[in-house]
């Protein structure tokens, strides 16, 4: 490709001038050669600076977004492929996560707690300072019963 020299007569600096239908055919190319799927990759395949891409506007033509979007797409086909063909449980975790509703993936990352109440819930106003307290002795004495319980079982 022959590039132009353009002067920039304030500054006196020269630029290569390139043409955006080659720039866009050789970004093209650099996403299907290269499997790329982010849009600050292409640059690095192009004779341009990633200055000049922005510049060319060829960040929003939507033949270099649908490339890439392609990419990214086949690329998580063949990661969740992968994945489920895994016998490595944290890969089949992860899938999992992936592809469960949300009520499958809240049970799968929540823990789940059990809280026995053995009383009712009372106003606490009602009662004297005494007999609040006399309530607590009762519950630690419970609690300490049912350890003893559970440690001879």
């Amino acid at each position: 490709m022959m590039s132009a020299w353009l002067v920039d007569h304030k500054t006196n600096n020269m630029s290569k001038a390139y043409n955006t239908e080659e720039l866009l055919r050789q970004s093209l190319e650099a996403i299907d050669k290269h499997k790329l799927v982010f849009i600050d990759d292409i640059s690095t395949y192009l004779p341009c600076s990633r200055a000049t891409f922005y510049n060319h506007q060829l960040d929003k033509v939507d033949a270099i977004k649908d490339s890439l979007v392609k990419n990214r797409v086949e690329l998580k086909v063949a990661m969740r492929n992968k994945w489920f063909k895994s016998d490595s449980p944290p890969l089949q975790i992860a899938l999992m996560k992936l592809i469960s509703s949300d009520d499958e993936r809240r049970a799968m990352s929540t823990s789940f707690m059990e809280t026995k109440q053995k009383h009712k819930v009372e106003d606490l106003r009602e009662f004297t300072d005494e007999e609040l307290l006399d309530m607590m002795k009762d519950e630690e004495q419970d609690d300490q019963q049912e350890t003893d319980n559970t440690r001879t079982e």
